[in-house]
């Protein structure tokens, strides 16, 4: 049964993560590495960690075909998200296979052309979405990947001011421009203009430094960027930089900064995805479902929530792959 309150929609992809087992080996030749398959991708991951917070979510998503399908539904079923929102889809589910360096940062390789997640229509987000949304949260590679980002951008504009509108860009560069970009129609052109358009009506941006350094090669300081992307509609803008301090912007008021919580890192799969999450779910519990009430939240409400959502984050990264802490084991790390 879904916890009562504001409904959180997460809008996008349904990955599987093919991630490597190290201890497990290659093989007598170094030529077979063992992988492990775990649900993923950025709405999913979103969905989950607000699930396990104990927010009521539904997750809007195109399940593709494939073994690994029924996968993927369980992982969102078990941590309390509202499947309903799902699309059967004939298209094949995405693969994502990762890698992880030394500093835990990830590694991708995507198998995704023809993949069920960026062939939405108006038809099928009409008929999934529920009739009363907190808030609505999109992004990654279906929000700015053809065909289905246009059905997304309406229904951004739809929802927008009567719902909380997160966007979190979430690039994967391989995606988005070049050889396998193209592939899926995507150059950089197209993909910065559609997330202009979704950055535009949103009212909490979350960008990475990693995908500011792609949007806007030549954006410097990050003091700066964060203060320049909150003039550009959003009410709030969190920028996230690895290790280092977030960065708070909001129109008209200085850059804020929050150190994150120190922690022995795994890996940091689904890092940013869970931090979105605790930032939506704190949002939520605390009644600020649209632009008015975001626009007058103190910046102490908000650094609060902002804490919060970076000890989500801190905690996912002490385990492999994106697996976010239940609100007891974010209860107790406090």
């Amino acid at each position: 049964m879904q916890p009562a309150g504001p409904l959180l929609c997460v809008l996008g992809e349904l990955v599987v993560d093919l991630l490597p087992v190290p201890e497990a080996g290659a093989g007598p030749e170094g030529t077979a590495p063992q992988y492990v398959a775990r649900p993923g991708g950025n709405a999913l991951n979103v969905a989950v960690a607000a699930g396990r917070l104990g927010a009521p979510v539904r997750l809007l998503a195109r399940l593709g075909t494939g073994p690994l399908a029924a996968a993927l539904r369980r992982h969102a079923e078990l941590s309390g998200v509202d499947t309903a929102g799902f699309v059967d889809a004939a298209e094949p589910v995405s693969l994502a296979v990762v890698g992880v360096g030394p500093d835990g940062s990830p590694d991708y390789g995507f198998h995704v052309l023809g993949a069920a997640d960026w062939q939405w229509t108006d038809q099928e987000l009409v008929r999934v979405l529920p009739a009363d949304v907190g808030a609505l949260h999109v992004g990654s590679i279906s929000s700015w990947t053809e065909p289905g980002s246009t059905a997304i951008a309406a229904l951004v504009d739809r929802l927008s001011g009567d719902a909380l509108i997160s966007v979190d860009p979430n690039l994967r560069p391989m995606l988005a421009d070049g050889p396998v970009g193209a592939t899926l129609g995507n150059d950089r052109a197209a993909v910065t203009r559609r997330l202009d358009a979704l950055i535009a009506r949103a009212d909490l941006v979350k960008v990475s430094a990693e995908d500011l350094a792609w949007l806007e090669p030549d954006a410097g300081d990050l003091d700066e960027a964060a203060r320049r992307w909150a003039t550009r509609g959003p009410a709030l803008v969190v920028l996230t930089d690895g290790g280092a301090p977030l960065r708070i912007a909001r129109p008209g008021g200085p850059v804020l900064r929050r150190e994150i919580p120190r922690v022995d890192v795994v890996d940091t799969v689904g890092a940013g995805d869970s931090l979105a999450a605790g930032l939506l779910t704190g949002l939520l519990a605390a009644g600020i479902t649209g632009r008015a009430a975001l626009e007058a939240a103190s910046d102490e409400q908000l650094l609060a929530l902002v804490d919060d959502a970076a000890l989500v984050a801190a905690l996912n990264c002490t385990r492999v792959g994106a697996d976010p802490p239940t609100r007891a084991e974010l209860d107790a790390a406090r």
